[in-house]
């Protein structure tokens, strides 16, 4: 019994939602169906610019615009990380940053609509990825000589360490077996 309840309401607020949508329709169009080409090329011609903007399938109205806007934000802030000094940057993030600009920007290029806007700034995005793990690289590089100095005396200090508690060991050993002994005795 439930399930038909839900089923009315489903079919009536599709009822309702597809009578709404009536005023918001062009005239001589019938239902959501496109018009054809030449219909369309001789609407084009007489638009200005805004409105083709505005009418266009990855115009100001769709997310094929403003998801490229919002991802400038990105490209801005790697950006401004070029004054950060290299060793305060994240080497796995600013890779997934050029992994995801690589990706995306070929991706976009191939899906329908074509998205340029979202493809360039997908390139920048890669391009701001690359240029950051190139400094952490380079940064990384330089720091090597100091590295395998400082692994040494690391080294020498971890075996002294251990050196120390085995000694130790040794010795708790050693008075352990002699209770044993006297307690044998």
């Amino acid at each position: 019994m439930s399930s038909r309840v839900g089923f009315r309401f489903l079919n009536s607020t599709r009822f309702a939602f597809r009578n709404a949508s009536a005023p918001f329709r062009r005239p001589g169009a019938q239902g959501f169906r496109f018009q054809s080409s030449e219909a369309g090329a001789d609407a084009a011609q007489q638009q200005s610019t805004f409105q083709r903007m505005w009418n266009s399938p990855i115009g100001v109205k769709t997310v094929h615009f403003w998801a490229p806007v919002m991802k400038w934000c990105l490209v801005i802030a790697g950006m401004a990380d070029f004054a950060r000094p290299a060793d305060k940057l994240s080497l796995t993030q600013n890779a997934a940053l050029m992994g995801t600009g690589a990706i995306w920007t070929r991706w976009c290029l191939i899906i329908k609509p074509r998205n340029v806007l979202l493809a360039t700034v997908n390139f920048f995005l890669g391009c701001v990825g690359a240029v950051q793990v190139t400094r952490i690289f380079m940064w990384q590089r330089s720091q090597t000589g100091s590295t395998i100095e400082a692994a040494k005396e690391l080294e020498h200090e971890a075996a002294d360490t251990v050196k120390a508690v085995a000694h130790a060991a040794e010795g708790a050993v050693e008075k352990a077996e002699k209770k044993v002994v006297e307690k044998s005795t």
